[in-house]
C-alpha cells in the first residue's frame, strides 16, 4: 500500500488524534511485507488489531510462550505503569496486554506471575487509574509494590561508564523470567521512551541516572539483567509532550505491537516506527556500538504481520 494511501485511509478510520501529528514510521518499519522463509526469528512486528490479538499473532511467531516459560517457574512482568494516567491517554501500558500475557504465562505452565513498577506518581493511584491492577488480578496474576527502598538490592554494573552500581528490585533478581513491556511514547529527555529506558523503573534511584548522562546509565544497565522477552505496546502511542502527557490529542492510534529476545533490535524497530532513526536515539546508538544488541535492522530476520 503506497504511503498516500495508507494516510488517507487512516485518517479516514479516525486512526488520527489531532490534525498535527502524523503515522510517519509505520510504512519504514512495515515496507517490507516479504518475510523470510527461515521461521527462527529476531524480532516480530505487527499491526492492524486489538493489543490482545496482535500478541496472540505474534507470540505464536516466536513457537508460544512456552519457548520463554518452564512449568512452575516465576515470572516478573514490567509495563510501565509510571503515571497517574487513564489508558486512553496512553500514558502507560495497554491493560489489555498485560492481561493477555499473564494469560499465556499461565498457560505456558507458570507457577506465579508478579507485576509491578517503580512509578513516578503515586503508586497506588497509578496502579488502579492505569487499568493495570485490575487486568494483573483479573489475570490471576500478582501485582507487587516498587515504593519502598526495602524491595531494593544494591548490585554493581560492570564495565558501566556513568551508572556504576544501582538497587534493583528484588523481584528481578529472583524471578526465572523477565518480560518487559513497555509503552511507546515521547519523552523530554531522551527523546522516546521504550524498552530499555522502561527499565528505569525496576532500580530505586532514578534521579542519579538523570543528573549523571542519561543516555549513557539507560545504556550501561542493559547487560545487567537483560529481559527475557520485550514487548513494546504501540497501539496508542503519544507523540508529543511525554511521558506524562496532556490529553488524548497527545495520542495517535497506531495499533502495533514489536516483539523480540534483543532489546536493542526492540527499541530500534520501535523507533522507526515512531519516525526516528535508531541511531538518532543516544541510548539506542550506544547501547548498538557496545553490542548489547542488535541496532541493524537490515541483519535481522523479522516477520511482518498485520491483522
Amino acid at each position: 500500500m503506497k504511503r498516500r494511501d495508507f494516510l488517507q485511509k487512516s485518517i479516514s478510520a479516525g486512526l488520527i488524534a489531532g490534525a498535527s501529528l502524523k503515522l510517519t514510521g509505520i510504512n519504514s518499519l512495515f515496507a517490507n511485507s516479504i518475510n523470510s522463509l527461515e521461521k527462527d526469528y529476531d524480532l516480530v512486528a505487527i499491526k492492524g488489531g486489538e493489543a490482545d490479538a496482535m500478541f496472540d499473532k505474534a507470540i505464536s511467531e516466536f513457537g508460544g510462550m512456552k519457548k520463554f516459560i518452564k512449568p512452575n517457574q516465576t515470572v516478573v512482568l514490567k509495563p510501565n505503569i509510571g503515571w497517574d494516567v487513564i489508558p486512553e491517554n496512553a500514558a502507560n501500558t495497554n491493560p489489555k496486554l498485560v492481561s493477555r500475557i499473564i494469560k499465556h504465562c499461565f498457560d505456558a505452565g507458570a507457577k506465579e506471575v508478579y507485576v509491578f513498577d517503580h512509578t513516578c506518581d503515586e503508586w497506588t493511584r497509578c496502579y488502579s487509574n492505569s487499568g493495570i491492577e485490575k487486568a494483573v488480578k483479573d489475570a490471576g496474576g500478582t501485582i507487587v509494590p516498587g515504593h519502598s527502598e526495602s524491595y531494593y538490592q544494591a548490585v554493581e554494573i560492570k564495565d558501566g561508564k556513568s551508572l556504576k552500581t544501582t538497587k534493583v528490585h528484588e523481584l528481578i533478581m529472583e524471578s526465572d523470567v523477565f518480560i518487559n513491556v513497555p509503552v511507546l511514547k515521547s519523552h523530554g529527555g531522551a527523546r522516546i521512551t521504550i524498552s530499555m529506558k522502561n527499565l528505569m523503573g525496576v532500580v530505586w534511584d532514578r534521579g542519579y541516572w538523570h543528573r549523571n548522562d542519561l543516555h549513557q546509565c539507560i545504556a550501561d544497565y542493559v547487560p545487567f539483567r537483560k529481559p527475557d522477552l520485550n514487548i513494546v505496546d504501540a497501539y496508542a502511542v503519544m507523540k508529543r509532550n511525554g511521558p506524562r502527557g496532556v490529553s488524548k490529542s497527545d495520542v495517535v492510534q497506531m495499533k502495533s505491537q514489536i516483539i523480540s529476545t534483543d532489546i536493542v533490535a526492540a527499541d530500534a524497530a520501535a523507533a522507526k516506527l515512531f519516525g526516528f532513526e535508531p541511531e538518532n536515539v543516544e541510548y539506542i546508538r550506544l547501547a548498538g556500538e557496545a553490542n548489547y544488541g542488535q541496532m541493524d535492522l537490515s541483519k535481522l530476520n523479522i516477520s511482518r504481520l498485520s491483522i
